[in-house]
This record gives structure tokens, sequence and C-alpha cells, in this order.
């Protein structure tokens, strides 16, 4: 009986085999869609999922992250300290500042006088959040926003802090946030770059970014942000030479392709075919560049709602505008450095002028981004590397004080992608010095984005010199508080 059976099963027809064989190609055509390495023989480890696919659900698509480079002061801007008011000019308390290591500037200081802001705070929202007379835009948006009061980082210094903020190293040499979300999740548009980074610079004092900041490090060098200029070329060297067209332009990287063929075949280094990839990317971004760079298209009223500035290339309005659009294009992630937050003296009038700059157009990007419905799918995050001093650097005087680096506390907010709209987490003492509850480190943050984006920080990994790396090293937890 069972051998009759097992011949029926032989006997199967024309119809039932194609049928069973179209399925089965089908598979395999959707497997190396969404897992291009599924099929080419590479060993994955058997905890790792493929690159190109999430490991869960995301609740963010894209990226946009405004880094406040610098460091704005969070006591001006969203920490409100009435304590400080009342204890204008006191000594901060020994027990309150402990054994927390200070910087060269105010190592040598016999006092610490308390200062609080010059500026008035107002509650804003359904949430009740403070936030200060500096920020009014930001302020009619509180409830689209997550403010977080309790960031706190290790380094105090703003290069080693800045990048650990972007790549969870204080040293150089490590992959960048946007490097990492590319090799994880690849890209959407396969005409432009999946990580850019456009710069901006203020009125107030700046500390220098650089392409360190947004490396691949030790990943493929396809994942490196491409940085955009606000010259007549959006990006150098993208344009075709003088005498050459678009025909001959692709005759050439034929040519260039076949050569570079020929040397991994003889030398096996990947970086090769790296080469090729950004070579063709390079090709197709000869036309997809411009236009996404275009923005005399935009409604007046899109222009009016950023803010006059955004007329004029490389200013912060300009480049936010830019990053909605490179993000509606398909761009996985944005950065944008805004420097000039470095107020160790005159903060009264220089954090007004550098508030000013970013108030508008920060405001205007998530509203942009909100009645597109473009929001839920896009985390916006704004903030800086560290915070800043309760007390005043160097003489304090009414209406002139300063205040020195600070990293046990500070103030960063977020927007969209999953974040729990109009809360407030975490908390810090009365005097604005330490943090007293839901402390959030910088590897929590981006343990937090990763998240968000559908990828598990712990799984994500890549090895190199003997040993698996990953954005958060070996530390980070995920803020479930502040998901929605």
């Amino acid at each position: 009986m069972a051998k009759e059976f097992f011949e029926h099963q032989l006997n199967i027809n024309r119809r039932h085999f194609l049928s069973k064989a179209a399925l089965g190609m089908g598979g395999l055509a959707l497997g190396s869609l969404l897992a291009p390495k599924l099929f080419t023989g590479q060993k994955e480890d058997i905890n790792e999922v493929p690159v190109g696919l999430r490991h869960f659900a995301p609740k963010a698509k894209r990226v946009i992250f405004l880094v406040q480079n610098g460091a704005p002061s969070q006591l001006e801007t969203f920490d409100y300290k009435p304590k400080l008011e009342e204890m204008f000019g006191q000594n901060l308390p020994d027990s309150v500042r402990g054994e927390q290591r200070l910087t060269g500037m105010t190592a040598n200081q016999k006092e610490f006088p308390l200062v609080g802001s010059h500026y008035k705070f107002d509650r804003h929202g359904k949430s009740g959040a403070y936030v200060s007379e500096l920020l009014p835009n930001i302020a009619k948006i509180t409830d689209d926003l997550c403010i977080v009061k309790s960031m706190h980082t290790d380094a105090i210094n703003h290069d080693p802090a800045l990048t650990f903020l972007q790549t969870g190293s204080q040293v150089g040499s490590r992959p960048s946030m946007g490097s990492w979300l590319s090799y994880g999740l690849g890209s959407e548009n396969k005409n432009l770059p999946s990580f850019c980074v456009l710069l901006s610079k203020g009125k107030g004092n700046g500390q220098g970014v650089y392409s360190k900041l947004w490396s691949n490090g030790f990943l493929d060098s396809t994942h490196q942000g491409v940085q955009l200029s606000a010259s007549e070329d959006p990006i150098l060297y993208l344009n075709n030479p003088k005498g050459m067209d678009g025909q001959n332009r692709r005759k050439m990287l034929d040519h260039l392709g076949q050569l570079n063929e020929l040397s991994y075949k003889e030398f096996g280094d990947p970086e090769i075919h790296s080469k090729i990839q950004q070579y063709e990317l390079a090709y197709r971004m000869q036309t997809a560049v411009p236009e996404v760079t275009d923005i005399s298209k935009e409604p007046e009223s899109i222009k009016e709602l950023y803010g006059a500035d955004c007329n004029i290339p490389g200013t912060y309005a300009a480049n936010c505008l830019l990053a909605r659009k490179l993000s509606e294009s398909g761009v996985r992630f944005v950065q944008l450095y805004h420097q000039g937050w470095d107020q160790h003296n005159n903060l009264v009038g220089a954090i007004k002028n550098q508030a000013k700059d970013v108030d508008q157009a920060s405001a205007a990007l998530i509203t942009d981004l909100k009645q597109r419905g473009l929001l839920d799918e896009t985390l916006v995050i704004w903030g800086g590397e560290f915070g800043r001093t309760n007390y005043c650097q160097g003489k304090l005087t009414q209406k002139n004080y300063g205040r020195d680096h600070h990293p046990r506390c500070f103030s960063m907010f977020m927007a969209g992608g999953g974040i729990k709209a109009g809360t407030v987490y975490g908390e810090t003492d009365e005097l604005g010095y330490n943090i007293v509850e839901n402390p959030v480190h910088i590897h929590d943050l981006h343990a937090t984005i990763m998240h968000l984006m559908g990828l598990d920080h712990e799984r994500l990994t890549y090895k190199h010199l003997g040993r698996r790396f990953r954005l958060t090293d070996v530390h980070g937890n995920v803020v479930k508080d502040i998901i929605s």
C-alpha cells in the first residue's frame, strides 16, 4: 500500500508541477529581494538577521537628527529651575557637586555661584511642559514632542562628546549612527545616498565638526555619510567634466567597472566593489540630486513656514527644508549640524540670537512633516552633545554670565516615528545639577532609535579585528516609556 501511495505521488501532472515550481521560484525571488546576500554563499551568524531585513516591525522609516553643536543650555531652554533664581550668587553646595569632574576652564575657580535663567518659562500643551520664551515656535508644538530632561553622557569636552553622540565611542574611527542604519537597513531610494549630512553656522561661538562624525568607520565605504554643500553643486564632483555628456559617462563607467572586476578577481578586495557601487550611485544622483535640492518649486506658504532664511542656501532654515525633501525622497538618515551654542560667557545675548536661528525652522520641519502625513514614519531628534552648568563660569553679574560644560544632565526632544507625543520624561534636582528620575544615557538613546527603526541594537553587529562591534558597544537599554 505504501509503495502504491509513493508511486502515486511521483505521477504528478504537468499543471501540478508548474504550479509548484512557480511558487518555489517566486519564494526564491522574494527572498533575494528582501535579503540580497541570502543566496551568495556567505555565512551569516545564526543570531543575526541578514542586512536589509528588520528584526521586528518598525515604527519609523527615517531619521532626521538636528544636532545643536556646542551644547545648548538646558536651563535656558527646557529645564525650568526657579530655585536657582532664589539662590542667585550663592555657592553650589559641595554635597550637590560631589565628585563631578570639571573642565580646565572652571577647575581653578574657588567659588561656583549659582545663576538662574534670565529668560522666562511658561507651561505649554496638554503635558504642561515648561518651555523658555526663547523658543516660542517650539513651544507651540509641545503636544507633538517628547522632551527628555534626563540625558547624560560620559564626555565633558566637545570633540569626544560629539563623537560619542554620533558613534557611541569617544574616539574616532567608529561608524556613525547613520552608517549603522545604512548598513542595517539599506537604502529606500537607489538614486540617493542613504545617509546625508548638512552643515550650518549660527551667530554664536562655534565648535568644529569633522568628517569623522559621519564616517563609515570599519563598515563598507558605501555607508559613509554624504555631505551636501550650499554651493551651486550640492555634491562636489558629481557633474560630468567639461566635454563629456551622459552617454560618454555611461560608457566610461562600464569600462571602469570591467577593469575593477578584473582587479577584484586578482586581489579579492571588497572595497573594489564598493567603488563600483559608488560610481554607479553618483551616476544616478546626477539626475536625482538637482531635483531634490531645488526649493524653487516649493509653495510660498511652505517657505513662510520655515522663515525667510530658507531662501538662503546653507542656513539652518534652508537645511531643515532640505532635510524634509531628502527624507521625503527616501533618504534613510539626515544629519544637520548647527554650530554656535558654546556660550561660556555673554550667554544672555548670545543664546537669544542662537535660539532665534533655530526656533522657527525646527518647529516648521515637524509641522511640515505632520501635514504631509510623514511625521508618523519620521523620527526627528533635537539636541546637543551635553548640557550646561547651573553655576557661572568666571565673573557673575545679573545681566552677564556664562555656563561651562555639564555632562551629568541635559535636555533633548524627539517627535514622530513612534515617540509618545506630548510627554516629558525624566527629572533633575531642584538645582538642575543631578538626575533624580529616569536617567537616559547616550547608549540608551542609540538603542531606542534603533528599536524605533526595527533593529535590535544587540543583534546588529559587525565583526572587526576579531570581535563583534555594535553602535551601543556592550551597553544601552531601550527607553520603552517614551515609545507609543
